[in-house]
């Protein structure tokens, strides 16, 4: 399986533009992908999940900021009234052009750039024919809502399989239950964590569900008398325990705490099991809805599935799977932060290869981003950068990489040449191509329109038009 990413020159300039190829089975060393708003970071993810797309391979994307949610609006190239419902009247391009007029020129220049990338409107009609976009949206119905609580409700295999993975699922799910209820929900220091990670723990051991109601019941009446080397009641005491419970069961019946608990399960097997249609499966999950701390959590129940989900699966060298987040800022953050994500995202980027899942990572802020777990990638796409430091930081964690500067280009040449991209132009650097060195990568156009993120609303709308399930 080969990727056609777009055109590319040496990173000197010399000599002619060719095809920008990248064998589908490179990926599963990951990649890492950075530059400034604008730079056409977005479009270049895009890219490298439409080709995976049109090889078979199946994609999650967890979607920070609602652009990727654009994947729907891969019209075919005829239809150009497809683009009028889309259209942002209240942009300054557009003041007091007619909208038909609008529409043409929006068509036409997609038309030129699927052209320009050798795509025509048959290769539109089968990605669209062959693709099965699904949007997962936690805590709203505005797409598909997805039972955060399936690790602690709903008893998981995972506990006759892989105990460590279990136990880490439900260690999330406990601490986003605990905040959503205004307490304490670090693992290691909540006592209201550890409870009821006990007592959870020990239904789902028994090979029994652990549904809230239930563990509200427990709280107040423990089955257990100690806790560790401590009496219960010393460790917690009756009175903070019946708090506990009652603030639990007010959560309970909170009619917008629904939305949590209904709709699709956590289920990342079931998510990218291959379709009896044939299409392959583009599980979008969109959190962009969500303030900051509950998208922290819920991003780590994801991935903290989404590594189960790994560990469930024989080894291969084939790229079988592909994860993409775009902005990864917040979730993987330098020493000594360790938000829920960190973890999960740094098992993927350990142990995932040899599983055939490839992992994407995007951010316009690499300076928050830890370039130990980066070390992992393979594949590296730099954009333009707009400080000096931000520069800096990525061109130290590309040549310190385990790639190394194979192309023997100074720190100072590739910082010089970052610093010079224009839009939509990235630096690559791919470690399983060390004769090819680093490359200027200009991406194809994207076969879905990049039209933005897009409102609770006009996700419904276009979630219907296109039969998302």
């Amino acid at each position: 399986m080969v990727m056609r990413l777009g055109r590319c020159l040496p990173l000197s300039r010399d000599g002619a533009a060719s095809v920008y190829e990248l064998p589908a089975h490179h990926l599963v060393t990951h990649a890492f992908l950075t530059g400034m708003t604008g730079s056409g970071k977005t479009g270049l993810l895009f890219v490298l999940v439409e080709e995976a797309l049109r090889e078979g391979v199946p994609v999650v994307l967890v979607d920070v900021k609602g652009d990727l949610t654009n994947l729907l609006l891969a019209f075919d190239l005829d239809d150009r009234e497809a683009f009028r419902p889309w259209i942002d009247r209240g942009a300054p391009q557009f003041k007091g052009i007619p909208e038909d007029d609008i529409i043409a020129t929006l068509a036409a220049a997609r038309d030129h750039g699927l052209s320009r990338a050798g795509l025509d409107a048959d290769d539109v009609r089968r990605f669209r024919e062959r693709t099965h976009v699904r949007i997962l949206t936690p805590g709203t119905t505005a797409g598909e809502p997805v039972h955060l609580f399936s690790s602690l409700e709903h008893r998981s295999a995972l506990w006759d399989t892989d105990e460590e993975v279990a136990r880490d699922s439900l260690a999330t799910a406990v601490s986003l239950v605990l905040r959503l209820v205004g307490r304490d929900g670090d693992p290691a220091r909540s006592r209201e964590h550890v409870l009821l990670s006990l007592l959870a723990e020990r239904r789902l051991r028994d090979g029994r569900s652990a549904e809230l109601s239930e563990l509200v019941r427990e709280v107040i009446d423990p089955p257990i008398e100690t806790v560790g080397a401590m009496e219960l009641d010393a460790f917690i005491s009756k009175r903070d325990r019946n708090a506990l419970a009652a603030a639990l069961n007010a959560l309970l019946a909170s009619p917008s705490f629904a939305s949590w608990r209904t709709g699709a399960a956590l289920d990342v097997k079931q998510w990218l099991a291959p379709r009896e249609d044939g299409r392959t499966p583009a599980v979008i999950v969109s959190v962009a809805h969500l303030d900051e701390d509950e998208r922290r959590e819920v991003l780590g129940l994801v991935l903290d599935e989404l590594y189960a989900y790994v560990r469930s699966l024989s080894g291969t060298s084939a790229l079988r799977a592909l994860i993409a987040i775009d902005e990864v800022y917040g979730m993987l953050p330098p020493h000594p932060a360790n938000p829920a994500t960190k973890r999960p995202i740094v098992s993927l980027m350990k142990q995932a290869r040899a599983f055939g899942v490839g992992v994407v990572l995007a951010t316009q802020n690499p300076m928050d981003v830890d370039y130990r777990a980066l070390s992992n990638a393979g594949l590296w796409f730099v954009g333009c950068l707009q400080t000096d430091a931000d520069r800096e930081r990525v061109i130290e964690g590309l040549c310190s990489s385990d790639q190394g500067p194979s192309d023997r280009a100074s720190r100072k040449e590739l910082s010089d040449t970052v610093k010079r991209l224009g839009r939509r132009w990235f630096v690559v650097r791919n470690a399983h191509d060390r004769n090819a060195g680093s490359a200027l990568l200009q991406p194809r156009h994207t076969i879905a329109w990049m039209r933005g993120p897009l409102t609770r609303a006009e996700l419904k709308r276009v979630a219907a038009e296109r039969d998302v399930e």
